[in-house]
């Protein structure tokens, strides 16, 4: 049976901020609020908490993961990017973005792109999110919580709690959230590419 902590939308409570890192750090899987919908994620490092999420959401391994960050402080560990794209990033983090960079030799192999070596990145613009990742001090591996035979990510925590409360570790209730997709932003070379139009607005990267 999952916890279920109702967290304030915009000034989430400390004490239960720390409660769900000490969750995350002990291997569990967590449902959280984004500005996206609701997502599912874990340790960056956790092999066994990865292969839960793929069973829950009935994915591959393949499956491209993203890295959620409270900034971009940590991007160089994970990603190597030029200037160009960083100040791109830096002028629109954080934000409803996607960024698909390439992946350093820190990044698990199972979290990149096979044949691309990619990572995908982003720094959502949701105070629930950016706590948990400030409490955690480093990104969660992470995906949309689009549930088998779903097209969009659940927004509903209480219709989350009927469906996973026996297979996930904790559900963070935000409210009942808005679910638009990110837009991806391919920046893998110099010139970016939109990859999915989305919620972040196109203007800055055509």
């Amino acid at each position: 049976m999952s916890q279920f902590f109702e967290i304030h939308p915009d000034n989430p409570q400390p004490r239960l901020i720390n409660q769900a890192v000490a969750i995350v750090r002990q291997g569990g899987v967590v449902v959280y609020p984004t500005d996206s919908g609701y997502a599912i994620g874990c340790l960056v490092g956790d092999k066994n908490a990865m292969e839960r999420i793929c069973r829950i959401r009935q994915i591959d391994k393949d499956h491209n993961f993203t890295l959620v960050c409270r900034d971009l402080s940590e991007l160089s560990a994970y990603a190597r990017v030029d200037n160009t794209a960083f100040r791109l990033m830096k002028n629109n983090t954080p934000g409803a973005y996607t960024f698909i960079l390439r992946a350093t030799k820190e990044v698990p192999k199972r979290l990149q792109n096979p044949k691309r070596k990619t990572i995908g990145l982003r720094v959502p613009d949701h105070a629930i999110s950016l706590a948990l990742l400030e409490a955690l001090g480093e990104p969660m591996m992470s995906c949309s919580l689009i549930l088998p035979g779903e097209t969009e990510a659940e927004y509903d925590p209480f219709e989350i709690r009927n469906r996973l409360e026996k297979v996930v570790d904790l559900i963070i209730d935000g409210g009942v959230i808005d679910s638009k997709p990110t837009t991806v932003v391919d920046l893998y070379d110099d010139t970016p590419v939109i990859v999915r139009e989305g919620a972040g607005d196109l203007t800055p990267f055509e």
